[in-house]
């Protein structure tokens, strides 16, 4: 593929890649429920077409055990000024979501995780909720801020999957602890690393449709590794 495109066009070539795999070829024995949450501040900008295309392997992998329903959150942007955290509708079909992402600039701000949380929690009132993924590099708010919704998520058994870009250690700490709290998992991955996490979005997705069941089935390392840290 052209690194020439325009980046809405590189998104929607890398989403078509997948279109033809990630409908269920029978009926769905399951149908789960995952937020997929993504910082999409100015530093995520050089990975945010990477983002956007394996959302896509996840709808994949949940058609295999059932049917996915995703719900992405993003924000972006300084407070008081053009900060916003914005999320979709529920979508069954990638290419929905593909172009709910190509819409989306990466912007300038601080980060807002509070507020995906908060929506997690919001969402949980409507719907059996299976998983909460988020995907960012950096964490800008206090601990005080953050682990009391985690414990929330925790008691509606909520995990929380902390998909961290980089090595920022304050990032990690907080993202390791609402991991641990959840009962989820926290993990790391660089620009070079797309093939992983892409395997760790797909087990994140069986695990949204068929829980513990779902994920031993899938069999992958990647599964492997999130079973080591959620039981």
């Amino acid at each position: 593929m052209s690194n020439n495109l325009p980046a809405n066009d590189r998104v929607s070539a890398l989403i078509g890649e997948f279109l033809d795999e990630v409908m269920p070829k029978k009926p769905p024995s399951a149908r789960g429920n995952l937020i997929f949450g993504l910082d999409a501040t100015a530093s995520r900008e050089e990975t945010w077409d990477i983002a956007a295309s394996l959302q896509g392997q996840m709808f994949h992998e949940a058609g295999s055990v059932g049917s996915l329903n995703v719900q992405l959150i993003y924000y972006r942007g300084a407070e008081r000024i053009d900060g916003e955290c914005k999320a979709s509708q529920w979508v069954t079909n990638p290419a929905q979501l593909a172009a709910f992402m190509s819409d989306i600039k990466c912007r300038a701000g601080l980060t807002q995780i509070g507020r995906v949380l908060g929506h997690a929690l919001r969402e949980a009132s409507q719907r059996k909720i299976g998983a909460l993924v988020f995907v960012g590099d950096a964490c800008e708010e206090s601990r005080d801020q953050l682990i009391p919704q985690a414990r929330l998520l925790a008691e509606l058994n909520i995990p929380a999957f902390m998909f961290q870009e980089g090595y920022d250690p304050q990032a990690g700490q907080t993202f390791r602890e609402i991991a641990r709290i959840t009962k989820g998992a926290h993990l790391r991955f660089d620009q070079g690393s797309a093939k992983q996490l892409g395997e760790l979005l797909r087990a994140v997705a069986a695990f949204a449709v068929g829980g513990i069941t779902g994920l031993e089935k899938q069999n992958s390392n990647a599964a492997k590794l999130l079973l080591g840290q959620i039981r």
